[in-house]
C-alpha cells in the first residue's frame, strides 16, 4: 500500500511538473524544421536517418543542463550570461539570437501559408488571421492556458508519423542506413547536415526551456521528475524527425522530385503516397507552424528582456511587462510582413536561419556550459565529467562542421 501511495505521488508531482521539457523539445520541429528534414529525405533518402539519433542524445543532455539551472538559480540563460560576462557580450548574443529568430518567425508563418496553400487557402487570409490568434492567446492567456494548448498542440505531431508508415518505408534499407551510413564530405551534404542540427537544436532553445522552468517555479526537488519531461519531450522530437526523413526518403527521392519547401513535400507526396498522407502532413505542417509562431516570438521576449533586465513572463500583465509584450507584439507582426511580400525569397532565409542556427549553437553552448561549472552558482549540481566531455566533443564537432562548410565554399 505504501509503495502505491509512493507511486501515485510520483505520478503526481511528475504531472505537475511536466511542460517545459516535452514544449521546448517538440516546438523546434517547426516549419523551418520540417522543410529542411524533408530537403534532407528528398535529396539523400535515407542516408541522413543516421544523424537523429546522436543529434537527440546531445539535445537531451542540453535540456536537462537547461532544466537544471532553472531549478537551480532560479534565472533564465540571458540573465547568468549577463551577469557572469557583461552587458556588453550579452548584447551581441542578443542580437545574433533576434537576427536569426526574425528569420525562423518569417518561416512560421510561411508554413502558415503553406499548409492552407495546399488546400486552396490564400496566405492573405490564412497568415493575418493566424497572427492574431497566436498574439490573442499569449496576450490575454496566463501561463497555465498557455502551457495546455502547447502541450495539446505537441499530440498532433503524431501526424507525422502515420505519415511515415504510409509512404511505403523499406525498413531494410532503412536498417542498413543506420547500421551502416552513407556520410557524404560534399558542400550539399555539410550545409544540410548544418541546417539539421541546427533546426534540431536551435541556440533560442536553451533560453527558452531556461525561461519555461524559472517561470513555471520548477524548484531543486523537481529536477528529477523535470529530466523525465525532458527525456520525453526529445523522444517524441526524435521520432518526428525520424518519420518525416523517412516519408520523404520513400517516396520523393526514389522519383527524383526536387522540393525546394514542406509544401512542396505534401503535394509531391499525392500521387506517391495519396491524398490522405498529403493531408495528414499539410496538417502536421499547419500545427507545427502555429506552434511555432507562438513559442519563437515569445522566446525572444524572453531572453531580450533578461538579458536588459526587463520584466518578462506570461503571467505578467501587459503593463507590469510593457517591453516583454512589445518585443513578441513587433516579432509577430515582423514575421507575418515579410510573408504578405510578393515574391520575397522565403525558402532561402528559410534555410539560412537554419544553418546561422547552426554556426551559432557551439558559441552559445561554451557560455552555458562554462556557469554550469560554476560551484559558485551551481553548487553541488555542477556538470560531471562525462555531461561535460560529450558537450565539449559536440561543440568542436559543430565548429569543424561549419569550418568544413566554409573551406568548401573557397
Amino acid at each position: 500500500m505504501g509503495r502505491f501511495r509512493r507511486l501515485i505521488k510520483g505520478l503526481v508531482l511528475f504531472f505537475a511538473v511536466l511542460g517545459p521539457g516535452i514544449i521546448t523539445a517538440n516546438v523546434d520541429n517547426d516549419a523551418g524544421g520540417i522543410a529542411t528534414y524533408s530537403i534532407a529525405g528528398a535529396d539523400f533518402g535515407y542516408t541522413f536517418l543516421w544523424v537523429v539519433g546522436p543529434v537527440i542524445f546531445v539535445l537531451m543532455i542540453i535540456q536537462e543542463m537547461s532544466a537544471r539551472m532553472g531549478a537551480v538559480t532560479g534565472k533564465g540563460l540571458a540573465d547568468l550570461i549577463r551577469e557572469n560576462f557583461g552587458a556588453k557580450v550579452t548584447f551581441y548574443v542578443m542580437l545574433a539570437l533576434l537576427i536569426s529568430n526574425l528569420g525562423n518567425t518569417m518561416t512560421e508563418f510561411s508554413g502558415v501559408a503553406a499548409s492552407l496553400e495546399v488546400f486552396g487557402i490564400s496566405k492573405y487570409v490564412s497568415v493575418p488571421i493566424s497572427a492574431i490568434l497566436v498574439w490573442l492567446l499569449i496576450v490575454k492567456g496566463n501561463y497555465k492556458v498557455v502551457e495546455k494548448v502547447f502541450l495539446a498542440a505537441c499530440l498532433f505531431y503524431v501526424s507525422y508519423i502515420v505519415s511515415g508508415f504510409m509512404a511505403g518505408p523499406k525498413w531494410d534499407e532503412i536498417g542498413k542506413n543506420l547500421i551502416s551510413p552513407k556520410i557524404g564530405f560534399d558542400t550539399s551534404y555539410l550545409y544540410m547536415l548544418i541546417g539539421v542540427i541546427g533546426t534540431t537544436i536551435a541556440p533560442w532553445q536553451l533560453f527558452f526551456m531556461q525561461s519555461l522552468i524559472v517561470e513555471k517555479g520548477v524548484g531543486i526537488d523537481e529536477l528529477g521528475h523535470s529530466r523525465w519531461d525532458s527525456a520525453l519531450g526529445c523522444m517524441m522530437a526524435g521520432l518526428v524527425v525520424f518519420f518525416i526523413i523517412i516519408a520523404c526518403a520513400s517516396t520523393i527521392h526514389p522519383a527524383g522530385i526536387k522540393i525546394t519547401t514542406a509544401k512542396d513535400a505534401a503535394l509531391a507526396l499525392e500521387p506517391l503516397a495519396g491524398r490522405y498522407c498529403t493531408i495528414l502532413f499539410s496538417f502536421g505542417l499547419l500545427n507545427a507552424s502555429l506552434f511555432a509562431a507562438s513559442v519563437l516570438p515569445l522566446s525572444v521576449a524572453y531572453y531580450v528582456c533578461e538579458g536588459l533586465g526587463f520584466e518578462a513572463g506570461v503571467d505578467k500583465s501587459f503593463s507590469e511587462a510593457p517591453h516583454f509584450y512589445w518585443l513578441f507584439t513587433l516579432t509577430i507582426a515582423f514575421g507575418m510582413a515579410v510573408v504578405l511580400i510578393p515574391g520575397f525569397p522565403l525558402f532561402k532565409m528559410m534555410l539560412l536561419s537554419q544553418v546561422v542556427n547552426g554556426v551559432l549553437l557551439p558559441f552559445i553552448l561554451v557560455f552555458m556550459i562554462l556557469i554550469i561549472n560554476k560551484k559558485g552558482i551551481m553548487g553541488e549540481f555542477v556538470n560531471g565529467r562525462v555531461w561535460n566531455l560529450v558537450l565539449w566533443i559536440s561543440i568542436a564537432g559543430l565548429i569543424a562542421l561549419s569550418l568544413s562548410m566554409f573551406l568548401t565554399y573557397i
